[in-house]
């Protein structure tokens, strides 16, 4: 593995098209950091861009309470200093790495470190959870702020995706796998940006990819309060008004990448239930973060959240902020 820099350097965003830092990944140390550093550089890898791994850190404004107790070291010092101490465990984890690699501390918020540096990143790469002082709330408000937030798409890696073996420098091959990835689609602006990523996502892992439109039935008829069940015939006729035009657009996506296998779903279901349902089948879940209407921005805005918390496989979200073109930035290898 090429020499690191461990550091604290001063990040000025650059040219939303110069992403130097490639495949950014948090580490606190955590299994499930862990987990997503091993996704990251497998991801870098593919991709053939550099890794950067990086953990943050804070000073409490009244860390000590009076004189007597301050100790010789500054509450500063003493917290960069354990950063440095765990990304030396990232350091070992990716020895034999053949590829170049960054270690950094951040000062500052774990989300707002990570949605800053994104301005430099092709992708973001997180666990599901961490120790609590990067990844810890992960859930919560990082949860909440980064995906929606970032610069570029941000994977959740969670605590059920396999490691495999970890011998040898064969533990950063990526994976190659039969099983597609699978893209939330509403046909709103954003759901048409979020499928690109998909496309490149796919291609790049030479995996089939599947398009599915989940149909809530309670939002599109009846309402929440249910004071009037809709007839069944006329339920079962939208639904395959709504495939019909989904299917013309997997068609149009079929021309575009003729060496693509791509197949199409509309369903009627609760969205979080059938998205859940689907990740342990799928190599990796698409969603966007907003979408248009009571149903799409249901399932393209808090079901992600929801989504994240609970998925079986690995979940990219493409926030509003991402470039048109998925080429300026990130793909999903696995």
């Amino acid at each position: 593995m090429p020499d690191d820099d461990v550091s604290t350097p001063s990040t000025n965003p650059s040219d939303p098209a110069d992403r130097p830092l490639g495949v950014l990944v948090g580490y606190d140390g955590s299994d499930q950091s862990v987990r997503a550093l091993y996704y990251a550089a497998r991801a870098a890898r593919r991709l053939e861009r550099p890794l950067t791994v990086v953990t943050a850190f804070t000073v409490p404004n009244l860390a000590y309470s009076d004189v007597a107790t301050t100790p010789a070291v500054p509450a500063e010092v003493a917290r960069l200093a354990a950063a440095q101490e765990q990304l030396e465990g990232a350091r070992q984890h990716l020895e034999g790495y053949p590829g170049p690699v960054e270690l950094r501390t951040e000062h500052g918020d774990a989300a707002g470190v990570l949605v800053r540096l994104s301005e430099e990143a092709r992708m973001v790469v997180v666990g599901s959870r961490g120790r609590g002082g990067f990844l810890g709330r992960l859930l919560g408000s990082v949860s909440s702020a980064l995906p929606g937030h970032a610069h570029c798409p941000t994977v959740v890696v969670p605590r059920q995706y396999e490691l495999g073996d970890l011998t040898g420098a064969g533990r950063f091959t990526p994976r190659d796998e039969d099983t597609p990835v699978l893209v939330g689609v509403d046909g709103s602006a954003h759901s048409d940006r979020t499928v690109r990523h998909a496309v490149i996502a796919a291609r790049t892992r030479q995996a089939p990819l599947h398009l599915l439109m989940v149909i809530s039935s309670i939002e599109d008829w009846g309402g929440a309060s249910m004071a009037w069940l809709p007839d069944p015939d006329l339920m079962d006729r939208h639904r395959r008004e709504l495939e019909t035009r989904l299917e013309e657009e997997a068609a149009a996506l079929r021309a575009e990448h003729p060496d693509l296998t791509i197949t199409s779903e509309a369903v009627m279901a609760e969205p979080v239930s059938e998205l859940l349902a689907r990740t342990p089948a799928s190599q990796l879940t698409v969603l966007g973060t907003r979408g248009h209407g009571r149903v799409a921005s249901t399932l393209l805005g808090s079901i992600s959240q929801a989504v994240l918390q609970r998925a079986e496989g690995p979940v990219m979200v493409v926030p509003p902020l991402c470039s048109e073109d998925p080429d300026a930035d990130g793909e999903a290898p696995r």
